[in-house]
């Protein structure tokens, strides 16, 4: 783990937002380096100073009045039809969830879990040793590598001349799955493509969110879900996302 990874992370440490994991490298890291030590202990003293700080503020009598005097007043108990209502509106809101619309809910719900979970496989990956399995720039390399490994292989695409440069790939895990992690640069900044198996051949359009200082691209297309993990400014991993899609399309009319 690099100083720079480390101190994104260190914030998080200090909270107890890691799971076990990034926590131990964080502190591994943190052991070995006089800089982040020296910054992990000067955002504790922060902290503790704050915690210890009487920022307490008492409101005047007066205004406590003022304002439970425009509090609403307490209702007299409710009628036998307005709670009739009460239970037609609870029979509304089962029909709705019969129906599905609690489950998109429950699917942005995920959309968000999986987006943390490839942000946490991007940070792996940029540990020494753990980025590429297979290390080639010809994708008629990288693509074959993956057969028999995963039940889709994923597209690999060359887009050096397009200010991409693939550098490889490997096998990752999102989601309690195995799916395949293709490999690119741009000047020295790492894009993760993670590319996993739907039932879903829908296409949908990319949206571009950000978690933790990284930038994530995700569409679907073809039964495929695509997450695109970078540091790299949301414009230029828009640019990597658009060209990658574009050559897509050109194989298939091809």
């Amino acid at each position: 783990m690099t100083c720079e990874e480390a101190e994104v992370l260190i914030h998080a440490l200090i909270d107890g937002e890691l799971d076990a994991g990034h926590a131990r490298e964080v502190e591994a890291h943190i052991e070995g380096c006089a800089h982040c030590a020296a910054l992990m202990k000067e955002y504790q003293e922060i902290r503790q100073a704050i915690a210890e700080s009487d920022l307490r503020y008492k409101a005047p009598l007066e205004l406590r009045r003022k304002i439970e005097k425009a509090l609403p007043q307490p209702q007299a108990a409710p009628s036998r039809r307005s709670v009739l209502r009460g239970f037609a509106m609870g029979s509304a809101v089962s029909a709705m969830a019969a129906t599905g619309l609690v489950a998109i809910v429950l699917r942005n719900d995920d959309e968000q879990r999986i987006e943390n979970e490839v942000v946490s496989a991007h940070l792996r990956s940029l540990q020494a040793g753990h980025l590429i399995d297979v290390v080639s720039t010809d994708q008629h390399t990288v693509k074959p590598w993956f057969n028999g490994k995963l039940d889709v292989s994923p597209p690999v695409i060359d887009l050096t001349a397009q200010g991409f440069t693939l550098i490889g790939g490997r096998l990752d895990y999102v989601n309690a799955r195995e799916i395949g992690a293709v490999v690119y640069k741009r000047r020295q900044h790492v894009i993760n493509l993670f590319v996993a198996q739907t039932a879903n051949t829908e296409r949908k359009t990319a949206k571009v969110s950000t978690l933790q200082g990284f930038n994530i691209r995700r569409w679907s297309d073809r039964g495929l879900n695509y997450w695109a993990v970078s540091d790299l400014g949301a414009d230029e991993l828009s640019e990597f996302g658009d060209k990658f899609e574009s050559a897509m399309r050109a194989n298939k009319e091809g």
